[in-house]
């Protein structure tokens, strides 16, 4: 039995040690936000806050986040940043698709929660591990200066 805290709520769920976070939430939890990409860590659609820091739950064994405090997509926009960066999300209309998105709000998040305000060379080295097949970076990153902008 694994323990540890989602979106504020305390879990227990009976899984295999090494069964990664992602089928955890989505399975297990029902949080279906957290997508599946890749399951090698590479592209970024399954990113999750681990005690505040962006990890990759489809590499991440859910034995290593017993106790501790894990945030999905589903309650990041509760925060004051993840509000701002949903909301400069869809004034930039950067999601085409939409597949990679959850991933690519939980990594602007936790940028914008380290350095409130990023030159275009910290967005490229804190969303470098989030792809995007539809190719909006351009608007990502805009999105990413107006809601720095809108907490200053």
């Amino acid at each position: 039995m694994t323990r540890f805290n989602v979106n504020g709520n305390d879990v227990s769920v009976d899984v295999g040690d090494s069964t990664p976070l992602l089928w955890v939430l989505r399975d297990s939890l029902e949080l279906t936000g957290t997508k599946y990409g890749c399951g090698m860590a590479q592209c970024g659609a399954c990113t999750v806050h681990l005690n505040g820091r962006p990890v990759r739950s489809c590499v991440t064994p859910v034995s290593a986040v017993e106790g501790a405090a894990v945030v999905t997509i589903e309650q990041v926009g509760d925060g004051r940043i993840g509000a701002a960066v949903q909301e400069a999300w869809m004034q930039h209309d950067v999601p085409q698709c939409g597949y990679c998105q959850s991933g690519q709000v939980m990594s602007a998040v936790a940028l914008l929660a380290d350095n409130a305000a990023p030159t275009d060379a910290d967005i490229d080295a804190a969303m470098v591990g989030n792809v995007c097949r539809c190719g909006t970076y351009a608007r990502i990153r805009a999105a990413i200066k107006a809601a720095a902008a809108r907490l200053a």
